[in-house]
């Protein structure tokens, strides 16, 4: 208790010897305010990296599986050799494995293809054509902006119909509804009965509003015959997922006649898998990264402790006279502690501050940054510490000092 108590009066006393060198103390927060500033970037851009992915995962449903040919995931170059000799996945087999799954709640089987859309003179390269039905709104969470998606009416009878991705709606009709009018794929025209609300785009390449969407019936007669689709399906719901997957993997391996001893010839995905590799890869990288900026706080942390051996030489004479007259070793100590301790943790809270102005900056021009209050917690506790261990040892000389050489110091 006699411990605690002594502390608001270092406190007072280490905050009045900061203040009587104003100039000294400024200058030695610089090297800290730097160190702070280069560490909180690392984290603020990491930060956001990883929700700016997050958020471009969570378009595919966390409770969804994708059923391809191949992995998302492939570790060497044979192993991807090898999935693009497997035989590819046919409507017919979404069809069978939409009799067979009893845990699904959506069965959503999908192709691709790339080409021009036109509307009158206007057209626009190299569009997602994707071939889906009905439940892809249930499996991708998407939502209608404009109009309406496509029905069991639209997909059974092969109806030229098509939903528009939000900003490949606005480059073709540029402020004019599209819903009723009609587009070009192949010179096949297509009556436009929705627009997607934005969704943005996947892993920062893949943007999910440049699209456009046709009956999976209709890809088929107009697209390609014979497309490699991929099939989504939505589980019952997250408690399920595991169930989900092995009832998913045992219905496959029945569809592609595969005998017991015969390894998957397809691959099941999900988005977890994608969020765990970028997990490891980020972690690698933030403890590459902080290391090497950290290297700046520990430029700073010895500037501090130079300055604090600069101090308790120049107040040899003030520790003297405070243990002539019963000041104990821990006052001294703590004293010379609180004080290095003050002076970085201003230079933290400069740092954040100019780190918070420069996370904005970024934000507004170049990429998505985060500060998150984790961030903002760490830098403080950083700041704290590197005071301390930088003061430890001037403290450690302060207290340890003989009183009557310190008073006769002068």
């Amino acid at each position: 208790m006699k411990f605690v108590s002594e502390i608001p009066e270092s406190l007072a006393m280490s905050w009045n010897a900061v203040c009587a060198n104003k100039m000294r103390s400024a200058l030695a927060t610089i090297g800290i305010i730097i160190g702070i500033v280069t560490v909180t970037l690392m984290g603020a851009a990491i930060n956001g990296l990883d929700q700016a992915f997050v958020k471009s995962l969570s378009a595919m449903g966390g409770d969804t599986f994708f059923i391809s040919r191949t992995s998302w995931l492939v570790n060497s170059y044979d192993d991807w050799f090898k999935m693009q000799k497997r035989r590819p996945i046919r409507p017919e087999d979404a069809e069978t494995l939409a009799r067979q799954l009893t845990l699904a709640s959506a069965i959503d089987p999908t192709a691709y293809d790339y080409d021009t859309v036109k509307y009158k003179t206007i057209s626009a390269d190299n569009v997602t054509i994707m071939g889906t039905t009905p439940d892809n709104l249930l499996t991708t969470g998407a939502s209608m902006a404009e109009g309406r998606f496509l029905t069991p009416a639209d997909a059974e009878g092969g109806q030229p119909v098509c939903v528009l991705g939000s900003e490949l709606a606005t480059n073709l009709f540029r402020g004019e509804s599209p819903i009723g009018k009609r587009v070009k794929i192949l010179d096949q025209s297509f009556q436009v009965i929705g627009v997607m609300q934005k969704r943005g785009s996947l892993f920062g390449s893949l943007d999910l509003d440049v699209r456009i969407i046709i009956p999976l019936r209709e890809f088929l007669a107009e697209i390609e015959n014979q497309p490699d689709i991929s099939i989504e399906v939505k589980a019952n719901g997250l408690a399920q997922l595991d169930e989900t997957r092995e009832e998913l993997r045992q219905v496959m391996r029945r569809i592609r006649h595969l005998r017991p001893d015969e390894p998957d010839d397809f691959a099941i995905n999900q988005q977890d898998q994608f969020i765990d590799l970028f997990h490891k890869e980020t972690g690698t990288i933030a403890v590459i990264g902080l290391f090497v900026t950290s290297l700046s706080l520990f430029v700073g942390g010895i500037g501090i402790m130079n300055i604090m051996f600069v101090s308790v030489v120049e107040r040899t004479r003030e520790i003297g006279v405070r243990k002539a007259i019963g000041a104990k070793r821990r006052n001294i100590l703590l004293q010379f502690l609180i004080e290095a301790a003050c002076i970085c943790l201003m230079g933290g809270i400069i740092g954040l501050g100019i780190a918070w102005l420069i996370t904005l900056a970024v934000t507004h021009f170049l990429f998505t940054a985060s500060m998150s209050v984790n961030i903002v917690i760490m830098a403080l506790l950083v700041s704290l510490c590197t005071g301390v261990i930088s003061g430890f040892l001037p403290a450690w000389r302060a207290a340890r000092m003989d009183p009557v050489d310190a008073l006769r110091s002068e």
